[in-house]
């Protein structure tokens, strides 16, 4: 999520998904050691918005905004 930049760090991230302000396939996620999948929906509530997004891809650190386009696609913002 930090590399998607959905959290501004990884104990933002570790926060949220303890919190269970995040599910991966509907599934709420309180493991932050869950593997994401190309393909998964994240549901994620953080800052007052709900964001829903499909993996797309990985990235092997954290990207610029623009290139973040290509981690994932919205499929619902709320």
């Amino acid at each position: 999520m930090t590399y998607a930049r959905f959290a501004k760090t990884r104990t933002v991230a570790q926060a949220l998904v303890v919190g269970g302000k995040v599910r991966i396939n509907r599934d709420k996620v309180t493991d932050c050691a869950r593997k994401v999948r190309i393909a998964d929906i994240l549901t994620i509530r953080a800052s007052r918005q709900v964001h829903v997004v499909r993996v797309i891809g990985f990235a092997p650190s954290r990207v610029s905004p623009p290139q973040t386009a290509s981690l994932y696609e919205t499929v619902a913002d709320a």
